[in-house]
């Protein structure tokens, strides 16, 4: 069975299937009982580049090559005895997902055969959780984080895509975080092209969906920062992005003050006035905090900007926009006094008939409130 396995598999010692494979200082993998013999002759240079050893070499198991193999080498009774049937798909599937995570993951791929193997995994993994868990419980994360940190924009790219779709999975999101996918997505946030920055938002967003994880990214140094500044700078998709992310995380309640802290009202206040609607959403989680409502009421242009969305704006942008304006209305009079001056309470007459039941209900608690009733 050896003749028809990849030979990353094979121990370059015994030439050997590896049933128990350990990586070297060097880099190298071997089956462990073979480098340990290698070892106890009295060798202190690797088998393979004959570097120098430490005297007390230290033999890390490979999980991620030992989950393959095993995945490889099935029990003779385990086996089809009609190897002319047609495959069954899914294990055809599971099969080209193991043979991708092996490029992926052996040290001796070409850069060549590590980016067609993300860009496949990452084709596979765009509609189907199967190769998505079949990743995250092999150990192959840690390779495709590996991926991440390349100086290569194109591989860093493709890992992220395929970070991204990995993060897809509920039952992965936690177990990402606890391998450091955040430091890794904000240090390309920072640094990154642009389609990075892009796509790191939005993994951050795709975390955020777990409410453990949304206090965790809060409260990690820069991650908020970070996303701010990819508002104030970025363009186009990845300021979509970056204000969809911060409103994901921006939902856990401690988030809202460090957004406010960071800067985030102006600058959502510029984006929001150039029509992005999202930005509006974001302020109308950060007006639930005392912070946020004393940072939007000395913010110049928040009226104006509401009432364009108000007036103009899609039916969420609508209610949103309403919320905030009577949130703000109420904690400051010279609000309510410049609404009124706006023509705010005719346009909520105006939405006390409007069939969205969120329009009808903030619509109404603004007129109560611009009538001194609130």
């Amino acid at each position: 069975m050896a003749t028809h396995l990849p030979d990353d598999f094979k121990c370059p010692i015994s030439l050997e299937i590896m049933s128990d494979p350990v990586i070297l200082s060097s880099g190298h993998t071997f089956d462990r009982s073979s480098i340990q013999r290698w070892l106890d002759s009295g060798h202190r240079t690797c088998p393979i580049t004959k570097l120098p050893l430490p005297e007390h070499p230290c033999l890390i198991p490979n999980h991620a090559l030992r989950s393959l193999i095993s995945s490889f080498t099935i029990p003779k009774s385990q086996q089809d005895p009609n190897p002319f049937r047609d495959p069954d798909p899914d294990q055809s599937k599971k099969y080209q997902t193991q043979l991708l995570i092996h490029t992926l993951v052996s040290p001796s791929s070409t850069l060549e055969s590590k980016l067609h193997s993300l860009t496949q995994l990452t084709r596979l993994t765009k509609l189907d959780s199967a190769p998505r868990r079949q990743l995250a419980e092999c150990g192959a994360v840690s390779a495709v984080l590996n991926c991440v940190n390349s100086t290569e924009s194109e591989i860093q790219e493709k890992a992220m895509a395929l970070l991204l779709n990995i993060s897809l999975d509920d039952d992965n999101k936690v177990g990402l975080v606890a391998e450091g996918v955040i430091s890794r997505v904000i240090n390309v946030i920072r640094n990154g092209s642009s389609s990075s920055r892009a796509i790191g938002c939005t993994i951050l967003t795709s975390l955020a969906v777990v409410e453990v994880n949304k206090a965790t990214i809060g409260a990690y140094p820069n991650a908020i920062k970070t996303l701010i500044w990819v508002l104030y700078s970025g363009k186009g998709r990845e300021v979509r992005e970056a204000a969809t992310a911060l409103y994901a995380i921006c939902s856990f309640v401690d988030n809202r003050k460090r957004a406010v802290e960071w800067g985030a009202v102006p600058i959502l206040m510029k984006i929001g006035g150039m029509g992005l609607e999202r930005a509006v959403e974001v302020l109308s989680l950060l007006v639930k905090c005392k912070e946020g409502r004393e940072a939007m009421r000395k913010a110049n242009g928040c009226l104006e900007v509401l009432v364009k969305v108000i007036r103009n704006g899609s039916e969420r942008g609508v209610h949103c926009a309403l919320f905030t304006l009577n949130c703000l209305c109420c904690f400051a009079e010279e609000m309510r006094v410049e609404a009124e001056k706006e023509g705010v309470l005719e346009i909520c007459v105006g939405f006390l008939d409007e069939e969205n039941e969120k329009i009808r209900r903030h619509a109404s608690s603004l007129v109560q409130t611009l009538s001194g009733r609130g």
